[in-house]
C-alpha cells in the first residue's frame, strides 16, 4: 500500500507540474514575472485539470507516518530504511513524448513502466532531491527547454507547490544534484555551462537558490556528469564524470561548497560503450548509491556501489532491455 501511494503522489505531482507549465506558457507576462495572483490562479487551474492533488498529498502524508514503522515479512524488508536516497527513473518516449516512471522492483532493477499520462516534451531534465533526508524524493527541480527552472513539491498541508526559480538555465548543458555540498540539509545544485565551467548553487528549504559560485573550468572534456549521494564511503556526496575517450572519473566530495570536490580519480575505461549514464540513488536496497548505464541497443545495466573509493562500482548486472525508445531523465 505504501508503494502504491508513493506512485500516486509522484504521478499527481508530475501531472500538476505539466499542467502548470502549460498554463504558464499562455498566461502572459504576469505569470512569467512571478505575479503571485497569476501563479495562484494557474496552480489552482492545474489542480483542477489533474484532479489528483488530494490523493497525492494524502499519499505523501501516509508515507511520512509509516516511514519508521516495523512490519513483518516481505513488506518490512522492502520498506526498511536505507542510507542512500532512492528515486524513480523518468523516461520520455522519443516519439510520443509521453512520460513514464520506472520504480525499483526490490530485486535490483525496475518494475513495469508506470504511465503518467502527460506530454513531457517541455522538459529538458528532471533533478530529484531528498531534502528531508528520509531516503525518498520529496522535491523536484524541472529544467525546461525554454531555460526556466522550477521547484515542485508536495507539503504536509496537502498542497502542491510550484516555484519559479529562475530563467536562463539553458546556459548549462548539464544540471544535477549530488546532495548537500554545503553542509545543510537541502540538496544543492551543480551546473556545467557551455564553456565548460562548473558552478554550484546552495539550496534553501523553499527550493530557492543562492547566487552561484564558480567551482572551476575544464569540465567541457566530459560528455556526462552524474552522481547522487556518497559513492566513496566517507559520507560526503560525490560525482562521476565520463570523458570523451570513455574514461570514467570519480570526484570525491570535500564538504566545502567553495571547493566541493577533490582531484579526480580514474575509475576505469571503456565507458563509451554506453550512451547514457544515470543515477537514481540506491536501486538494489543495500544502502549505497548505484549507477545506471544504457547501451545504444537499449540494454540497461546496474553498477552497484561498493562504498569504497578504491573500487567504486561492482561488476555490471543487466536489468532490462528495450530502453532505447526513451530519453532517460
Amino acid at each position: 500500500m505504501t508503494a502504491i501511494r508513493r506512485r500516486r503522489a509522484l504521478r499527481g505531482a508530475l501531472a500538476a507540474t505539466a499542467a502548470t507549465i502549460a498554463l504558464a506558457a499562455t498566461a502572459g507576462t504576469a505569470f512569467a514575472s512571478g505575479d503571485p495572483a497569476a501563479v495562484d490562479r494557474a496552480r489552482a487551474a492545474a489542480d483542477a485539470v489533474t484532479g489528483r492533488q488530494a490523493d497525492a498529498a494524502s499519499g505523501r502524508q501516509a508515507e511520512r507516518q509509516a516511514g519508521g514503522a516495523q512490519r513483518a515479512g516481505t513488506l518490512a524488508a522492502a520498506d526498511a530504511p536505507v542510507e542512500a536516497p532512492a528515486f524513480s527513473m523518468h523516461a520520455v518516449h522519443k516519439q510520443t513524448k509521453e512520460l513514464y516512471l520506472y520504480f525499483r522492483d526490490r530485486q535490483g532493477g525496475f518494475g513495469p513502466r508506470d504511465a503518467v499520462g502527460v506530454n513531457f516534451d517541455f522538459s529538458a531534465d528532471v533533478i530529484q532531491v531528498d531534502n528531508d533526508e528520509d531516503v525518498y524524493g520529496d522535491g523536484t527541480y524541472h529544467l525546461g527547454k525554454d531555460g526556466t527552472l522550477r521547484f515542485n513539491w508536495i507539503s504536509d498541508d496537502f498542497e502542491h507547490h510550484s516555484k519559479l526559480i529562475g530563467k536562463g538555465w539553458d546556459t548549462y548543458r548539464t544540471v544535477l544534484s549530488p546532495g548537500s555540498i554545503g553542509g545543510a540539509v537541502e540538496a544543492d545544485l551543480l551546473g556545467v555551462d557551455r564553456t565548460g565551467v562548473l558552478w554550484s548553487y546552495l539550496a534553501r528549504p523553499d527550493g530557492s537558490l543562492t547566487a552561484r559560485t564558480r567551482v572551476g573550468g575544464g569540465w567541457g572534456q566530459y560528455d556526462q556528469v552524474e552522481g547522487q549521494a556518497d559513492l566513496s564511503g566517507d559520507g560526503r556526496p560525490d560525482i562521476v564524470a565520463r570523458d570523451k575517450a570513455g574514461v570514467l572519473w570519480l570526484y570525491q566530495g570535500t564538504g566545502d561548497y567553495k571547493a566541493p570536490f577533490a582531484g579526480r580519480t580514474k575509475i576505469g575505461s571503456g565507458w563509451n560503450t554506453y550512451d547514457r549514464l544515470l543515477s537514481v540513488g540506491d536501486l538494489d536496497l543495500d544502502g549505497r548509491t548505484d549507477l545506471i548505464a544504457r547501451k545504444p541497443n537499449g540494454d540497461l545495466f546496474r553498477y552497484s556501489g561498493s562504498g569504497s573509493a578504491q573500487a567504486v562500482f561492482q561488476k555490471p548486472v543487466k536489468i532490462g532491455h528495450g530502453f532505447q525508445i526513451y530519453n532517460l531523465l
